[in-house]
């Protein structure tokens, strides 16, 4: 292992306790939504990401970015980052008709917050007519 890996595995071994909440928050705006049990592939677990640093060219810091990509690692499907100032923004793809109202398209489900307060929400576009 590289320092480089070494630091990295360090930083999201000290992010665990807030990954771990905005993944299980993404997973719950998920649910809310009302999907049928099996509907949804993949979810987002916070040991299934791929981390990287990156520097935050506003502080000059760096933050800690995590993916998740489908099954066969082609696409990405969504982000998590965790920023200098302890700050969290993450962001999963649904991209599904939404299961109880056919006005709307679901395209994701996002996190932000800190690790007192996590707020979430469901992006959602009206479907075409």
């Amino acid at each position: 292992m590289t320092v480089v890996e070494a630091i990295i595995e360090e930083i999201i071994q000290q992010k665990y306790p807030l990954g771990l909440s905005v993944c299980q928050r993404l997973i719950e705006e998920i649910n809310k939504l009302g999907f049928a049990a099996g509907e949804i592939s993949y979810f987002p677990l916070y040991n299934a990401a791929t981390f990287t640093l990156i520097k935050d060219p506003f502080t000059g810091m760096h933050n800690l970015i995590g993916h998740w990509f489908n099954a066969v690692q082609a696409h990405r499907i969504g982000s998590l980052q965790f920023n200098s100032d302890g700050s969290v923004y993450a962001e999963y793809d649904v991209i599904k008709p939404h299961p109880t109202n056919a006005y709307w398209f679901v395209e994701s489900v996002t996190v932000w917050g800190n690790l007192s307060q996590l707020k979430a929400e469901a992006k959602l576009l009206p479907m075409p007519k």
